[in-house]
């Protein structure tokens, strides 16, 4: 099952990059004519029509005056803006500290009444333990070569996630086993984290499943990391960005296939009896 996670985002430039051919053809003027009442060249008006190059709001204010709809500029440079949000690099969005970038998601989290979580690599961030965050966070600004506040960051990933505490939102969280296994941070940071997993597994609000190793004939194979808000936005995590997938027969896709890995997994003992395992193995 092909899934091209950045294709919503070019989606979006596309319909502005639409928005801006039928302006010219509108107006009757060819791309060299547009080119010359805009002042620049006429590769850019292909390159900006063709969705190549993303237009600034400059670019698209004069577009718009050269074909006569001045009016037309800010509702256009407003749905580029929600094109360019569909992808975003993690090290440009982390340039005013992993802290800020933690804070930046509560307004979701407090909007949202169903999440759907599945991660083949690491523990889900809204049930992560302040080491083992700190340590992953770490990682990230070492990665991303940013200025490292892991330990701010990893505080306000962990007041964030008092949202599993509180009425209104359901949680339905999806790993692999070898999520279980890859130590981040020492091993006494490890064996925390898989014992609040232990914890916040039995939360009446969180439906926490394990995809066993083992697993014979999988339907669907591990996925890259991605999270489901509702059944609108889903955020897909890249090495490199974020994507934010809103096309609704994309966010359909990522459904079913989060249907797909539900159903392999285990729960309840059968899970916490993996957990317990990988506690063991740390010793």
């Amino acid at each position: 099952m092909p899934i091209s996670p950045s294709s919503s985002a070019q989606v979006a430039r596309e319909r502005v990059a639409q928005r801006l051919r039928d302006l010219r053809a509108d107006a009757g003027i060819t791309g060299s004519e547009l080119a010359e009442r805009c002042g620049w060249t006429h590769p850019k008006t292909s390159r900006l029509e063709n969705a190549r190059t993303p237009p600034t709001p400059d670019d698209i204010g004069r577009w718009c005056a050269a074909c006569g709809a001045g009016e037309q500029a800010e509702d256009i440079i407003a749905q580029s803006r929600d094109a360019a949000s569909l992808y975003s690099e993690w090290r440009r969005k982390a340039r005013s500290g992993l802290k800020r970038l933690q804070e930046s998601y509560v307004e979701l989290y407090q909007s949202t009444e169903l999440f759907r979580m599945y991660s083949p690599t690491l523990v889900p961030g809204l049930l992560q333990t302040e080491g083992y965050a700190r340590a992953l966070l770490s990682v990230n600004a070492r990665m991303l070569g940013i200025p490292d506040d892991s330990e701010e960051a990893a505080a306000a990933r962990v007041e964030r996630s008092k949202v599993i505490h509180e009425p209104g939102h359901r949680f339905v969280m999806l790993v692999e086993e070898g999520v279980l296994r890859y130590q981040l941070g020492d091993s006494d940071a490890m064996a925390a984290q898989l014992g609040y997993l232990l914890t916040a597994g039995a939360l009446p609000s969180v439906s926490l499943g394990i995809i066993p190793s083992a697993t014979r004939e999988r339907v669907l194979w591990p996925q890259e990391l991605f999270h489901v808000y509702d059944d609108t936005l889903v955020s897909v995590e890249l090495l490199s960005a974020r994507v934010r997938v809103t096309q609704p027969s994309e966010v359909a896709l990522y459904l079913s296939a989060f249907e797909k890995l539900r159903g392999m997994a285990v729960y309840g003992a059968e899970a916490r009896a993996l957990i317990v395992k990988a506690i063991e193995a740390l010793h």
